[in-house]
């Protein structure tokens, strides 16, 4: 079946839906907000569709021509200063509309992803937006904040699946712990982090234009440096 356009009159995303009672909001560890059903139903054909095809395991900077229509407006959406805005005064942040923002989508992850981390010090905030249909039923790429750097089972909250429409956004902080057990396969996600300034998004930007280009030419290898990962693997920012 060919996925049908979506609408132009119609949002894929409303902050309005951020207010909803099941939405937990937490402010201890660390600023946090995970909610579900972020998407409309009738749009996950349209997003599949245009979902860039990238062969490499990784997240990589988004690039409009790389994707189609429906993505490429749902990122529009993501990046808009009025969502930011919303997403801020959920987690305390002031101004977070104003900031720069650095989109990296992921397809596939190879066993090395995941690792415990807290992000760099450049970012203010974090956003993932999960566009997988279903997921089976392991623990394996569930998204978990936790409350050690050292153990991928002490778990703030339940860990996050990442199935369409499930939205997951936090503040950074030095002990804004994060990650999952090892997976390998597809994965689709995207990215958005708001930055402390513009040089740092053309830094991480370049950056991750090269990480791609290297992870074609070398991605067996990868693959095969992360098959041995622990699950407490971490690497602190």
């Amino acid at each position: 079946m060919t996925a049908t356009a979506i609408p132009a009159a119609t949002p894929l995303l409303d902050a309005e839906r951020l207010r909803r009672p099941d939405v937990l909001v937490r402010h201890a560890p660390f600023a946090f907000l995970i909610a579900q059903d972020q998407l409309p139903a009738d749009a996950a054909d349209a997003l599949e569709r245009d979902f860039p095809r990238y062969r490499s395991a990784g997240f990589f900077p988004w690039e409009p021509d790389d994707c189609g229509p429906a993505i490429n407006r749902l990122i529009e959406e993501l990046t808009a200063p009025a969502f930011a805005e919303q997403i801020g005064r959920a987690l305390g942040i002031e101004g977070l509309g104003q900031k720069p923002s650095l989109v990296t989508i992921c397809r596939h992850l190879n066993r090395r992803h995941g690792t415990i981390h807290t992000d760099s010090r450049s970012k203010i905030a974090t956003a993932l937006l999960y566009l997988n249909r279903s997921w089976p039923a392991t623990s394996e790429g569930c998204l978990r904040f936790l409350n050690r750097i050292d153990d991928i089972e002490d778990l703030v909250v339940p860990e996050v699946r990442p199935v369409y429409g499930n939205f997951v956004v936090f503040a950074r902080a030095d002990n804004s712990f994060h990650g999952h057990l090892p997976h390998e396969g597809e994965r689709r996600v995207i990215q958005v982090a708001w930055l402390t300034d513009e040089s740092e998004k053309r830094r991480k930007t370049r950056r991750g234009r090269f990480s791609r280009w290297f992870k074609r030419l070398l991605g067996r290898l990868d693959r095969r440096f992360g098959a041995g990962r622990g699950p407490n693997a971490a690497h602190p920012r």
